[in-house]
């Protein structure tokens, strides 16, 4: 295990970048942070740039050394200078540059008999975009397109969120499949699929809608919900009954209860 005590290390400096800005670095990694969400990226398989380790974590730490390749570089830091570079108020004291996996658009579109596509437009917690990945994965979802406007995957609340799914739940930037997300409506309706969004009133009971079949389900912003553009474009909305004094669902709870029922129809 090397280490370095100097802030301006240029490692450190990525891996302060990564966590401020929820970005890539310029070799393709991002940040993560945690015993549980390392572990997890491990077990996924995927890759692991760099680990690092706060001074009063090394013993604890030692459990995941044996678990990380010898090509790993594993750097400890001071307690001071670590608690710098990550975002959490209480550092568990381990943090990671990991290389996502480079899913496409065809990817998730070759996934379609496991299940909806899921696309947010606008979509600006974290807290709800972790939980849209995490239920994508536990109910079999083809993947998920971040349309413009959402809250980047490489956030690190989306990543704990989303305990470990965003490691292996195939998910892209909408940017990446198409120029917009109302050029990714045409090119989907090319393809063949339908397009659904979720209606906190109006719209097909969702024990009567058709959940069957290639489709792409569409989730708003928890504030406006889907931009008028996009909404012309959508075939079909889906209501999912609740108590009438209850506004609506947050966009992750109603996302996860159309993936439930949309893998309940394929069963």
């Amino acid at each position: 295990m090397r280490r370095i005590e100097g802030r301006h290390n240029p490692l450190l400096k990525e891996l302060r970048a990564a966590f401020a800005h929820a970005e890539r670095t310029t070799a393709g990694d991002f940040a993560v942070e945690g015993f549980k969400i390392i572990e997890e990226a491990i077990r996924s398989g995927v890759r692991l740039s760099a680990v690092f380790v706060r001074d009063s974590a090394v013993e604890r730490a030692g459990r995941l050394l044996p678990q990380i390749g010898s090509q790993v570089e594993t750097i400890a830091l001071p307690d001071k200078l670590f608690d710098s570079l990550v975002p959490s108020d209480a550092p568990q004291g381990v943090a990671a540059l990991v290389r996502p996996r480079p899913w496409t658009l065809d990817d998730i579109l070759e996934r379609g008999q496991l299940g909806p596509m899921l696309v947010t437009a606008g979509l600006q917690d974290p807290g709800n975009l972790g939980t849209i990945l995490r239920s994508a994965e536990a109910f079999g979802c083809a993947g998920v397109v971040l349309g413009e406007g959402t809250v980047s995957a490489f956030n690190s609340k989306v990543v704990r969120a989303s305990a470990g799914s965003v490691f292996r739940i195939p998910w892209i930037f909408g940017k990446d499949a198409a120029p917009s997300l109302v050029a990714l409506c045409t090119r989907l309706k090319e393809r063949g699929v339908r397009l659904l969004a979720t209606s906190s009133h109006k719209g097909t009971a969702l024990d009567q809608a058709d959940l069957k079949g290639t489709l792409a389900i569409f989730i708003g912003s928890e504030g406006s919900g889907l931009p008028r553009e996009i909404a012309s474009h959508i075939e079909a909305a889906v209501a999912i009954p609740h108590a009438p004094q209850v506004e609506s669902l947050n966009a992750g709870v109603a996302a996860s209860i159309l993936l439930y029922e949309a893998a309940r129809q394929r069963r």
